[in-house]
């Protein structure tokens, strides 16, 4: 009889939903029980851990990994997702041009214990219901900031002045969304993300995880 109590690191491709990815492993594996391990924006990529059986006990262990990000900021327009599937909200009257200097001290802010204010776009519940089914219908509820930790921020790459790739290295409960907003509100504009990888979470990283289509 096969096992069904299983770990499995899976690479989410852009464009599907953490909901699509269980429901492909679950239908292919043929499993009852299955579970995820904090999801990932349907715009984004990268690592996604889903437990079946018995290890579904074991997904706030897994939740408590530190989570390794790649993402890159565009600066000068804020929109109301925080990333680019969302209208723009904000624009800067401004033509920035940054330098590595300005933005390594910038970043430089946001290692350790820091204060975030999540996304209007996010699973967070306020009266039982999550954030985003109130900012689909126009309502935006600002919740209070919390404290996150962010192990490791370095820039990688600056791309015509105005998009920004950097690395990211945290603990659960960090919007990286939050963290590109509040980047760009330092560097005295918006800012919003064009691209997000999830690298790593713990053990797991795009080498020894599963292509979805190859399980």
């Amino acid at each position: 009889m096969m096992n069904n109590d299983k770990v499995i690191a899976v690479w989410k491709n852009k464009g599907m939903t953490s909901l699509d990815a269980l429901r492909l492993v679950k239908r292919k594996l043929n499993v009852d029980k299955i579970g995820h391990c904090g999801t990932l924006d349907p715009f984004a990529e990268g690592i996604l851990i889903l437990c079946t059986g018995s290890k579904t006990k074991e997904i706030d262990s897994f939740m408590n990994y530190e989570k390794e990000y790649i993402a890159t900021i565009f600066l000068g327009e804020e929109t109301d997702t925080l990333d680019l599937t969302g209208k723009s909200v904000f624009k800067s009257k401004k033509n920035h041009q940054f330098n590595k200097e300005v933005i390594k001290e910038a970043l430089n802010k946001y290692i350790g214990d820091i204060k975030q204010i999540p996304p209007y776009y996010s699973a967070l519940k306020f009266h039982g219901i999550r954030l985003y089914d109130y900012a689909r219908k126009g309502i935006y509820i600002r919740k209070k900031p919390r404290t996150v930790k962010v192990r490791e921020i370095s820039l990688l790459e600056i791309d015509e002045g105005n998009k920004v790739t950097i690395y990211v290295k945290c603990e659960k409960g960090t919007y990286i969304r939050s963290l590109a907003r509040d980047i760009a509100y330092d560097l005295g504009t918006y800012g919003h993300l064009l691209e997000l990888k999830r690298v790593a979470i713990g053990p797991f990283n795009e080498d020894n995880s599963l292509i979805l289509g190859n399980l």
